[in-house]
């Protein structure tokens, strides 16, 4: 397994008071070693797939022949909770559809793998309702991790109640936040496939979950998981409006687009504060990697790596 590495490096961290944000991102390299000694230092590692689209096996043929495959990805997310056991597994979507393992097992088995691996979280892509919403609600009982997404309202369809629209993890006295958004499913997914479920408007929702996520559940750093793409032309929402047109989010990691970063995107966002997009690829061809890095509750700074499967 190969390994690209990004680390932010520039002159300083400025701490945001009472919001956990950090600006003009990440530290000093200085600071990474003299932090290494302090014990108040706290680090939350947060590793995140997108779009792995039912492939079980490494890709065979192509440019990516060899790379991927869940036994590999195993490996690798056992390795880096054993670096640092304060660590998150995301999922942003599309789980299903891809390979004959869809088409013959309807999901079980991506599922049943994913909560072989830990996965703490996962939100909805359009292709996750491809044999139906019932075909999605009948892998839940497989899924010893939560389904989370915000703007999808199942209030009259058979997942009410299935799912969460934000969810609180604490590792190490840190709160994280995560909350979820899928695409708009009109024009993407049959009205059969989704039935009576609504969507709404991710700007509104990001809004209401940032609310209540720092203020409610005091919430030191709070996470997106996107399933609406990288950017677009136009004014279509995407990861890079969102973080443009929202405050107090830390992180968004996304999908849909199938778009390899090899670095996260910083964008300024509209209170003025940095927040990092990013998002690694398809097929489990690589894993991203985020630490964060929290001095007295609040956020010092952050790395990101991404690993080629």
């Amino acid at each position: 397994m190969e390994r690209r590495k990004f680390i932010q490096n520039t002159a300083t961290a400025s701490l945001i008071a009472g919001t956990g944000l950090w600006s003009n991102t990440a530290l000093a390299s200085g600071l990474f070693q003299t932090a290494a000694e302090d014990e108040e230092l706290k680090k939350i590692t947060i590793l995140h797939t997108n779009d792995t689209h039912s492939h079980i096996e490494p890709i065979n043929g192509g440019r990516n022949d060899g790379r991927g495959g869940v036994a590999r990805r195993a490996a690798l997310i056992n390795k880096v909770r054993k670096e640092n056991p304060n660590t998150l597994l995301l999922d942003c979507g599309d789980i299903f559809q891809g390979t004959p393992y869809f088409n013959f097992y309807g999901g079980e088995l991506e599922i049943k793998l994913m909560s072989m691996m830990g996965y703490d979280a996962a939100t909805i892509g359009n292709h996750d309702f491809d044999n139906g919403i019932d075909g999605l609600y009948a892998q839940l009982p497989n899924a010893d991790f939560d389904f989370v997404i915000s703007n999808y309202d199942f209030s009259n369809t058979i997942l009410d109640g299935k799912t969460k629209p934000y969810k609180v993890m604490v590792k190490d006295g840190v709160r994280i936040g995560l909350f979820g958004l899928g695409i708009q499913l009109e024009g993407l997914v049959s009205p059969l496939m989704y039935k009576e479920t609504k969507y709404q408007d991710p700007l509104t929702v990001s809004h209401d979950m940032v609310i209540a996520l720092r203020e409610r559940e005091h919430c030191d750093i709070v996470i997106c998981m996107s399933h609406l793409g990288y950017q677009y032309e136009g004014s279509k929402i995407s990861d890079v409006s969102l973080a443009q047109q929202t405050s107090g989010i830390d992180l968004i990691i996304g999908g849909h687009t199938h778009t390899f970063l090899e670095k996260p995107e910083l964008v300024t966002n509209a209170a003025g504060d940095t927040v990092m997009v990013n998002q690694v690829g398809c097929y489990g061809i690589n894993v991203g990697r985020i630490d964060f890095y929290l001095h007295k509750g609040k956020l010092a700074g952050g790395s990101e790596v991404v690993y080629e499967v």
